[in-house]
């Protein structure tokens, strides 16, 4: 019995988010049973970024910063970084940019992250566990690498949870963890979601993430789930959003500017 309540609980908690999101509104409370607590928020109301919550590159900060494992095309700078009716906006532009690793890149961007202002700092806000959900409008144009996501405090990955990346297509919503198995070798579980015509419009994106689980969300209805307990991490992560350039391809050159909108960001614990 207490089974069966829980689980007629989850489906109605994400029939009426779904329904909420359809409507032009969203859930305010995850789509799970049990008690929740909002820990974590950001509406983008204000004129201007609020900088106790966010960082403007990841934790190697040098005047600005970029993911060289993945070979973008970036170089995130704060000015790249804007808030302003109602949404936080990041705007990636066709300006090449000289970045203090010596490289010079052919775009500079935009991102924001709970995590430090530079190596030697502590981490604004870290998370184990919960309900992470954002409303985001992702770029229609070609060559851009959109990502809400999640990386270890203890500045190594894997693991890595992706909420939400779109990589090669707009139409598709990419949703992964990433750990390491046997001998240290990289392991992905994903899932994908669509078409749908994204650029359209906000969606929202969440995931449910507990000790036993992972359930990916699109618009408050379950896409995607692993329960391979080697999939699932129990290490403090904080929160990232981005809009990276050049995966898997370079923008076409007709391709000056593009935007991710963020409409709000929440986070949920039990």
């Amino acid at each position: 019995m207490r089974v069966g309540r829980a689980l007629r609980a989850l489906v109605v908690a994400a029939l009426l988010a779904a329904t909420a999101c359809a409507n032009g509104g969203t859930s305010r409370r995850p789509p799970a049973p049990g008690h929740w607590r909002l820990v974590f928020h950001d509406e983008f109301d204000g004129s201007s970024l609020d900088t106790r919550r966010w960082a403007t590159c990841y934790d190697w900060n040098r005047n600005g910063c970029t993911n060289s494992s993945n070979h973008e095309e970036q170089w995130y700078l704060p000015g790249q970084v804007t808030v302003g009716n109602g949404a936080l906006s990041l705007t990636a532009v066709r300006r090449a940019t000289r970045g203090s690793d010596g490289k010079t890149y052919p775009w500079t961007s935009g991102m924001v992250s709970t995590g430090r202002d530079h190596w030697d700092g502590r981490p604004r806000r870290t998370f184990t566990y919960g309900y992470f959900e954002s409303a985001v409008r992702i770029p229609s144009q070609g060559g851009m690498f959109p990502a809400f996501w999640m990386m270890p405090a203890s500045r190594h990955t894997p693991p890595e949870l992706d909420v939400m990346e779109f990589l090669g297509s707009t139409q598709e919503v990419l949703m992964s963890t990433h750990w390491r198995g046997g001998e240290g070798a990289r392991r992905t579980e994903r899932g994908t979601y669509g078409p749908q015509d994204f650029p359209a419009g906000y969606h929202v994106f969440a995931l449910l993430w507990t000790r036993h689980e992972l359930t990916w969300f699109v618009d408050g209805l379950a896409r995607f789930r692993v329960t391979d307990p080697a999939g699932v991490p129990h290490v403090p992560m904080e929160v990232l959003l981005d809009l990276a350039v050049g995966l898997p391809h370079s923008p076409p050159p007709s391709v000056r500017e593009a935007r991710m909108k963020v409409d709000w960001v929440r986070v949920w614990q039990q």
